[in-house]
């Protein structure tokens, strides 16, 4: 494949656009639904019904409905069973794949590869549950057992799917990726990491293509505890589509959500000469950490203020420059108030006339899916002008006060934008998109 200098970064790298985009999410399984319904200000958060919650202080979450796997993903000669995560990417994939125009024979040199942020897989916690009560005898549970009992029952495709890994591993195996395989599990950051990973590999040339993004299902007992442990989530049950409201003076907490958006990051001159419908250009990835406390954000935001200035910088952009921002914007106070430090510190005055937004106020918090998710709202928002709101921001945080576009969407001049993630540990990642133009 030729690449020509004119295409090329003044630097001496590689350019690197999307050509395909997938998503399956708690307001729709595609991106056209995803975003009509964002542009609604629709609420995906609602009562959890996957398991008996009643008990628990949080009993919502933006759960993916109605979603039927399509069996034929999967090569009739596998043994894999891919969990809820597995089937997420694979299905958003698939919706990247063909709107890329991509063909599975179409990589004679194994120069297509793959880089996801995706999570753990699901804990059969049914399945445990019953080991337990085989294994049971008066009032004790004898180790040895309990441990032949399960080594009876163990069923192996479904015990690797626990790894965070086997999901990229689906996407290879569907896609005859036989370039790099990975996959970073850095918290909420996860995929927009992935992302900028990703960019990174095909900009210095060590792939052509690469397949990204990320997925994560943990709308499950064991995980909604811990959280709720960490007093992290809304306790706002009695009205779920109030409950997410960054930036609120209100808010009390994040709403969990699940999903999977996949994106398909190709080098411009490959794209160009088969000719690929181009959505946008990535110009620019930062990638800091905190090094404070693994449950806090550093309180003077010096991570996520690194990482934003760094994908500027990387991009060749000034801070006057960017007309949006896809902000992390949890709906926790402490997250919410340290951003909006950290927009203020990077963009100075012009913070105040950069319009905001937080996709979580309508489909909670994706955690390793949710960067991916937000930067195809990004993209989105650049190719139709207009960007969603976000919804509840209702009573004003003299902390939290820059415009984060309330009420309903915006229409707006958008050429580049930045998406900002930042995950539980202190892993903060910033990535630039713009409009994608030949010069």
């Amino acid at each position: 494949m030729p690449h020509f200098e004119k295409n090329r970064r003044t630097d001496g790298w590689r350019r690197v656009v999307i050509t395909g985009m997938g998503i399956i999410s708690p307001l729709g399984h595609d991106p056209q639904t995803f975003w009509a319904n964002l542009l609604q200000g629709k609420s995906g958060i609602q009562e959890i019904r996957g398991f008996p919650s009643a008990t628990f202080a949080c009993r919502i979450a933006g759960q993916v409905m109605d979603f039927q796997f399509p069996r034929e993903l999967l090569p009739p000669s596998t043994r894999a069973r891919p969990d809820r995560r597995s089937q997420f990417a694979l299905a958003a994939a698939e919706q990247a794949f063909r709107q890329s125009g991509l063909k599975l024979e179409d990589d004679p040199a194994n120069r297509r590869a793959i880089y996801l942020g995706a999570g753990e897989g699901t804990v059969d916690l049914d399945h445990f549950a019953r080991l337990v009560a085989k294994a049971r005898r008066q009032d004790t549970i004898p180790m040895d057992l309990f441990l032949r009992v399960g080594l009876e029952d163990c069923q192996p495709e479904d015990s690797f799917e626990i790894e965070a890994g086997l999901c990229a591993m689906h996407l290879a195996a569907r896609y005859r990726a036989q370039g790099p395989n990975l996959n970073c599990l850095t918290a909420c950051a996860a995929s927009s990491q992935a992302l900028g990973e990703a960019f990174r590999r095909i900009q210095c040339g060590e792939a052509d293509i690469i397949i990204s993004g990320g997925a994560h299902a943990m709308i499950q007992p064991l995980d909604v505890i811990g959280f709720i442990a960490l007093t992290a989530l809304s306790s706002r049950n009695d009205n779920p589509a109030k409950a997410s409201r960054p930036f609120d003076a209100g808010r009390d907490g994040f709403v969990l959500g699940e999903g999977a958006g996949i994106l398909i990051l190709e080098e411009l001159e490959h794209a160009l000469h088969r000719g690929a419908e181009i959505h946008a250009e990535i110009i620019g990835y930062g990638s800091t950490a905190d090094a404070y406390r693994v449950t806090d954000t550093h309180p003077e935001a010096r991570g996520a203020i690194a990482a934003m200035r760094l994908a500027l910088e990387d991009a060749g952009v000034d801070p006057g420059e960017i007309d949006y921002i896809n902000a992390h914007g949890t709906s926790t106070v402490e997250n919410d108030a340290t951003e909006t430090l950290a927009i203020k510190e990077v963009f100075g005055r012009q913070a105040y006339k950069i319009p905001i937004s937080s996709t979580k106020s309508m489909i909670g918090h994706l955690i390793a899916a949710a960067g991916a998710v937000e930067l195809i709202a990004c993209i989105l928002t650049l190719r139709h002008g207009i960007a969603h709101a976000t919804i509840n921001y209702e009573i004003p945080d003299p902390l939290c006060d820059l415009d984060y576009i309330p009420d309903q969407s915006r229409k707006l001049k958008a050429e580049t934008v930045l998406s900002n993630s930042f995950g539980f540990g202190g892993q903060n990642v910033a990535l630039v998109v713009r409009k994608f133009s030949r010069h």
